[in-house]
Formats: structure tokens, sequence, C-alpha cells
């Protein structure tokens, strides 16, 4: 089994609270987080697949195919956007980074599979100090 990691980027500005919460009973759980004028991140995202290598090609996938799966299905949504108010697949969520990986993992699963690739795991680095993994169980 052969696991191949594709490491993207993107910018995105987000505010974590609920809307029939206060402005201190978000602050209260989120923290700074809450923020009613938003904060942002500089997010790395780790796409991890696996499986067997095409014995023609001696290639899991074309790391240029898998770039354009992620950027096309994650990375152009999300980019330079408001996670809360531009990114239709977060909308009703909580913008979270729990929650933004394993939606990431909802857009990327199917397009993979089409291909015969698995999707293993995604990571995202919000920070240097706060990584948040997801492996589909």
């Amino acid at each position: 089994m052969i696991y191949l990691t594709r490491r993207e980027r993107f910018n995105a500005a987000h505010r974590m609270y609920r809307e029939e919460w206060s402005d201190e009973k978000n602050f209260e759980v989120f923290g700074k987080c809450s923020n009613p004028n938003w904060h942002g991140h500089n997010y790395e995202l780790f796409v991890t697949v696996c499986g067997e290598p095409d014995p023609q090609t001696g290639l899991l996938i074309n790391l240029k195919e898998l770039s354009r799966i992620v950027r096309e299905r994650v990375i152009d949504r999300l980019d330079h956007k408001n996670i809360n108010l531009e990114v239709p697949f977060m909308q009703g969520k909580i913008a979270s980074t729990e929650n933004l990986v394993i939606t990431i993992w909802e857009e990327l699963e199917a397009p993979l599979q089409e291909r015969g690739i698995r999707l293993y795991s995604l990571k995202i680095a919000e920070s240097e100090n706060n990584i948040i993994e997801y492996k589909k169980e």
C-alpha cells in the first residue's frame, strides 16, 4: 500500500460563534475566535491518499491531477474567502477547523474514488501550533 500526501495552502477568515448566543457567551466558549470582526489564518491542507501504483505508470495518481482535484473542489472555493459567509459547503456549520476538515473530506472523497484512489487522511494546520487531522472510520 502506497501513501501519498499533497500539501496545498489557502488563506481565509472565519468567526466561531452561535447566532443564538450573546457575544459574551460566544467569547466565553470560543474566546478570541468569536471576534465579531472575524479573524484569519494561513492554512495548510495535507491530503493523503492511498492505494496501489498503476503497473503501467508506476504512479498511484499523477500529482498534477491530485492537485487539480483539490484546487477545484476545495482551495479555489476557500482561498481569500470568509468561511462563514462565502463558502457554500460550510453554510449552516460552525466554522471550526474540525468542521472544515470533515466537510473538505466530503468534497474530495467521491472524485478520488472515481479514479480508484482512496482518501486516507486530511490534516489542516491553521497555525504552527494547531493541526487538526481527520480519518473517516
